[in-house]
């Protein structure tokens, strides 16, 4: 790998004396050798170089997203950076795997030496939560503890600066607020969709009430789902009635947002939407494998430790499994499917609208 005798080389470019040091055994140092520590050490400092590198990624999505004006030609890069942390969110649950070739007595021969040492003080997980939207006042307390108790204060300082400024879901959530196509010219396709819906949603009352199969009890609740449905229909439709259901937290994102995702993803065939459907889809993939990260994570503590307290003080595999429950992010990409009608109920798009999305390539001048 040398380039010459004063070149750079493999060793020196990667820093491997130095990276492979790193690897200091307390059980060792103490007198105790612990085997499988090693495995514990190298799959955690593992974690931290991907979330260095999620950092990174996230680095350039949030510049893209800084302006009042988000540069088009530049979606192309975020919707590679996304999917690249949910590849390396993906590979992190694989390595999960690994480390539970650890069975829990080779976890005991070494855990009592880590107190108070636990994953909860990692502040670039912290970070990566932080950056793209997991608010402070939505965190679990560790057991009645502030979620950066475990933390020293310059970590603390840090996380904190990250909170202060907009957020991956903000610059999301302003970016979605911004698509023109919604309302172009006489369209709009709050009043087109809505129309439609009510259509299906009449038909289909009509359809439980002429129905021969269904008992009066069964139609009556077929009936009930159905005005339940309007309901959550029309709260998309008022501004007012979504303001109430964002300050009950059923909401993060503004009703306009939210029309607009919606509209993505209604008619993402569109070749000036394709882009945007990608990135709303890989931004609910990030949250799907976070969220399974916790969650396998909360197994393999309760595999490990049982009921025990974690190292760090919290009430480990619960704690843990509450967290994939409540720190989601982009719950409201999620709840989005509520509203989708079938391709066949879907209003059709007026010819300028079309053509405003489309590519259109003009014929090469002749010679």
């Amino acid at each position: 790998m040398a380039r010459s005798e004063s070149g750079l080389n493999y060793r020196d470019y990667l820093m491997l004396d130095a990276l492979l040091a790193c690897q200091q055994c307390e059980s060792a140092r103490r007198g105790r050798p612990a085997h499988d520590e090693m495995l514990f050490i190298i799959t955690h400092q593992a974690y931290e170089l991907w979330f260095k590198q999620i950092l990174f990624e996230l680095d350039q999505i949030q510049g893209v997203f800084a302006g009042d004006v988000v540069d088009d030609r530049a979606i192309g890069s975020v919707v590679h950076g996304l999917g690249r942390i949910g590849e390396i969110l993906r590979l992190l649950i694989q390595q999960l795997a690994v480390l539970e070739t650890m069975t829990p007595l080779d976890f005991l021969d070494f855990r009592d030496l880590l107190f108070p040492a636990s994953g909860s003080q990692s502040l670039q997980f912290r970070l990566i939560e932080t950056r793209l939207g997991l608010k402070a006042q939505d965190r679990l307390t560790i057991d009645g503890r502030p979620h950066d108790a475990n933390l020293p204060p310059d970590d603390r300082a840090q996380l904190m600066e990250a909170g202060e400024v907009p957020s991956v879901s903000e610059q999301v959530e302003r970016w979605l607020a911004r698509t023109p196509f919604i309302d172009m010219g006489r369209y709009r396709f709050l009043d087109e969709y809505r129309h439609a819906v009510q259509e299906m949603l009449e038909g289909d009352s009509s359809l439980v009430r002429a129905g021969t199969t269904l008992s009066e009890v069964e139609k009556q609740a077929e009936l009930r789902s159905l005005t339940a449905a309007q309901a959550r229909f029309d709260a998309l439709f008022d501004e007012a009635a979504h303001r109430k259901q964002q300050a009950a937290g059923a909401w993060r994102m503004s009703a306009r947002a939210l029309q607009a995702a919606l509209f993505i993803n209604l008619y993402r065939d569109e070749p000036a939407l394709q882009l945007p459907f990608r990135l709303l889809s890989l931004l609910m993939d990030v949250d799907e494998q976070l969220t399974t990260w916790r969650y396998r994570h909360a197994l393999m503590v309760q595999r490990m430790i049982g009921l025990k307290v974690g190292t760090g003080g919290s009430s480990g595999h619960d704690y843990l499994r509450r967290t994939s429950e409540q720190h989601r992010v982009f719950g409201d990409l999620f709840a989005l499917s509520t509203f989708f009608i079938p391709r066949s109920r879907l209003p059709a798009l007026p010819a300028e609208v079309r053509q405003a999305m489309s590519y259109r390539y003009a014929e090469p001048p002749k010679p």
